[in-house]
């Protein structure tokens, strides 16, 4: 089997008897590249440089833009206070300047959840202990998140190569995660969407090893001689328990967080259903309810709930945050000051969750770059992060900077025609993988056409931007052949594959190089600036028209 295997484990009807341990293991366990040390090689040399990029010039814009304006300020609150502070006017220029004394003393409405501001926090916290770091600076406010870019990296290489059993696919679903630029911008801002994608791609992943796992054990079951066509309790399923805290991790970034885990929550039972009929289990149904699909719920909704209270300790624990005060005093009497307190918490919070909604609920805003979900894959309306049409550092005098939030036009465009592509491979062969690949695009992205008259922006598709990498990645493998036996692939099939891997790849790199200075901030002369830009909505929005 070949750096370029791509085997095929679609989920079979059941077998007739119990499959034979050797069989068993060639269905459930297929070989892994090796040695193992150059899988994790590959992984740490692709997120590395996926880190060079985002850390380079990371303080450019020297000021706060877009939504760090919110973002970047609630996380020196929490911080501070462990709860989000109303700040002072002019508070953006304070903060660019170093003074960090921005708040007024007052709780401050918030509309997301903590968690991406905690980690933004922690970035700063960490910035402040660099020789070269300062308590208060632009490089401070992005660091986490250009960390969380790097290893959302790493994890896709790693969770590729498991998916495909290829060492060269799982270093390019990274390469072109690392130059894709929507991931890109957003790992380089203090704003959320990065935090939200590293914990559903990491969820995800612990999912996949979990499936894995289980397999084997099932395998190694049957190898040692026990009749796995009657065997209940697989063991611990600590994997799918870390899912849960990654899951839970990524609802306290954003609400929206919860798509995936309904759509992952009843994938990894499905997955526990087809294996045990895959062994030969007759009458399974029972079995599978009580021994996976409750414990699942239990590891994954249940713990996830768990994490995301927690991620509110700090406005639960302290006093000043906006609402904690809500329901002070109308505990019904008689009920014990040990039970009263916390009733008095958790019922604030739930009614700041019910203003939060009404938020969310009644939305509406007329901004220059709203998106709607339809046009997310072509790339349509990116929004305009940053502009400044006196910029200096160039030859000419007068320059542009720029920071333009879109995605890679080659890899958006070319993730429509392997979507569909892998679509019918899950039509015609169940394969597992082109399953998983198409819930995750479908739990990301088919959800907010629910909300046609909410405001939407082009960045709330990055949660399911490694699924489209992934749909691309197995594309490329399935086009490029499943072995050299494989009676589905001609030899020139294979070299045709071969020849379209090389040009995807080129073709990527080269977009992303020509868009690189007007996604980072790179003083360019205004025409040239102009030129990389091929439509004029990318530069206008709306008021193109």
């Amino acid at each position: 089997m070949t750096t370029t295997d791509l085997p095929s484990e679609a989920e079979p009807s059941p077998p007739p008897a119990a499959a034979r341990p050797a069989d068993l293991r060639s269905r459930f366990v297929p070989p892994v590249p090796t040695p193992a040390w150059a899988g994790w090689l590959g992984a740490g040399i692709i997120a590395l440089f996926a880190g060079a990029l985002r850390f380079f010039h990371l303080g450019q814009p020297d000021r706060i833009y877009f939504d760090e304006t919110y973002y970047a300020t609630d996380a020196f609150a929490l911080w501070r206070f462990g709860y989000e502070h109303e700040t002072v006017d002019d508070s953006d220029t304070m903060l660019a300047g170093g003074d960090a004394d921005i708040f007024t003393g007052a709780g401050d409405f918030i509309v997301h959840p903590p968690v991406g501001k905690w980690m933004i926090a922690l970035g700063d916290w960490l910035w402040s202990l660099m020789p070269f770091g300062t308590a208060v600076s632009p490089e401070g406010w992005r660091v986490a998140s250009a960390l969380a870019g790097m290893i959302s990296v790493l994890i896709l290489v790693r969770l590729a190569t498991r998916m495909t059993r290829s060492l060269l696919l799982g270093c390019t679903a990274g390469l072109i995660l690392a130059l894709d630029g929507l991931h890109f911008t957003l790992s380089r801002i203090a704003m959320v969407d990065i935090f939200l994608t590293l914990w559903i791609l990491a969820g995800f992943a612990c999912l996949v090893i979990d499936r894995d796992r289980t397999r084997e054990r099932l395998v190694r079951l049957a190898e040692a001689g026990i009749d796995v066509t009657t065997v209940g309790w697989l063991g611990p399923r600590w994997w799918r328990l870390a899912a849960g805290l990654c899951f839970g991790l990524a609802v306290g970034t954003k609400w929206s967080a919860l798509f995936f885990i309904a759509a992952f929550g009843l994938l990894t039972v499905a997955w526990d259903y087809g294996a045990r009929r895959s062994v030969g289990q007759r009458r399974v149904f029972g079995r599978w309810l009580g021994i996976d699909a409750v414990p699942a719920f239990l590891q994954t909704v249940v713990v996830a709930g768990i994490v995301y209270l927690v991620s509110w300790s700090g406005w639960l624990f302290t006093r000043g945050g906006y609402n904690r005060d809500f329901a002070d005093g109308r505990v019904p009497d008689g009920v014990p000051d040990f039970l009263a307190t916390p009733i008095e918490a958790l019922w604030s919070l739930a009614d700041y969750h019910d203003r939060m909604m009404n938020f969310h609920s009644g939305l509406a805003s007329d901004h220059t770059y709203i998106s709607a979900p339809w046009e997310w894959l072509i790339m349509r309306t990116p929004v305009m992060f940053h502009y400044d049409g006196q910029a200096v550092g160039c030859d000419t005098g007068g320059c542009v900077t720029s920071v333009v939030s879109i995605g890679t036009p080659v890899i958006w465009w070319a993730s429509i025609i392997a979507t569909v592509v892998v679509f019918g491979w899950w039509i015609t062969f169940r394969d597992w993988r082109a399953g998983a690949v198409l819930l995750g695009i479908a739990a990301g992205w088919l959800p907010w056409f629910a909300f046609p008259d909410r405001p939407m922006f082009l960045f709330y598709a990055l949660p399911f931007l490694p699924f489209l990498v992934l749909a691309i990645v197995l594309a490329l493998g399935l086009l490029m052949g499943a072995g050299e036996d494989s009676p589905r692939f001609a030899p020139y099939t294979r070299a045709l594959g071969g020849v379209v891997f090389g040009v995807v790849v080129l073709l990527v790199i080269a977009n992303f190089a020509y868009l690189y200075p007007v996604l980072s901030a790179y003083p360019l002369p205004d025409g040239t600036w102009g030129d990389r830009l091929w439509f004029e909505v990318w530069i206008y929005g709306s008021d193109a028209s």
